[in-house]
């Protein structure tokens, strides 16, 4: 017998799976790091839900060991081009942070990730920032998640007995066309993705808000094909 070989299941993470494209390449990455992926989408009450469509499209097409959807109305608050009846820009992405940033949004959804997290026996969170091609959010830098991580260690029963969270940010540092690179190298269809903040009533990416135009950026520099279908 090799005493090398393991039967022991593979370590559990929690992902937050909005749908989106940074999202759903964060899934497959937390699949091949070897990780059984349980995922975590909110309904918060966001303007463009076809993007809980594709969290629940990608979770069946990588085949994620769970799929968590929870309700979380933040249309209550308002605040947010996402959220209230505010018009979603579409002039260019600008130098301020935009009116489609939801208040406090990821620090929320770390905190449901982590109770999931907890609740399920894992010790390892999978989100989909990054810091370079975004609009300006403050929930999506470094110092976020570095901070997030110790908030998680002080106030949790896991972090509290020693078993603290691992907060995994793999796209952190990449840009646009990196991530559509890695859409393409993972396997994956842009289409099971969405991005855009205000689709049309025939269900297209506008095209123009921050989300759309990032987006085709980054797989125009990268030279890839995004088959997602736009309206301008």
């Amino acid at each position: 017998m090799n005493g090398s070989l393991s039967n022991s299941p593979p370590q559990l993470a929690v992902v937050l799976l909005s749908g989106g494209l940074d999202s759903m390449v964060t899934a497959a990455l937390a699949k091949e790091q070897g990780f059984a992926v349980h995922a975590l989408s909110v309904d918060y009450g966001q303007r463009h839900r076809l993007e809980l469509e594709s969290a629940r499209r990608i979770a069946e097409r990588l085949c994620l060991v769970r799929h968590t959807e929870i309700a979380l109305d933040l249309r209550a608050f308002g605040g947010s081009a996402l959220t209230d009846t505010i018009d979603v820009p579409k002039s260019g992405v600008g130098a301020e942070i935009p009116v489609t940033y939801v208040p406090a949004r990821n620090l929320v959804f770390l905190a449901l990730t982590t109770a999931c997290a907890e609740a399920a026996g894992a010790r390892d969170v999978f989100i989909g920032v990054n810091a370079l091609d975004y609009s300006g959010y403050p929930d999506c830098r470094p110092e976020f998640i570095a901070s997030f991580t110790e908030t998680a260690r002080l106030g949790t029963k896991a972090g509290v007995e020693g078993a603290p969270f691992t907060i995994h940010a793999p796209l952190q540092h990449l840009n646009k066309a990196d991530i559509a690179r890695e859409c393409q190298r993972l396997g994956l269809d842009p289409a099971w993705s969405w991005s855009c903040y205000d689709p049309t009533p025939e269900g297209q990416a506008c095209g123009l808000c921050d989300s759309c135009r990032l987006r085709r950026k980054g797989f125009a520099e990268a030279g890839i094909v995004d088959s997602t279908r736009y309206d301008a």
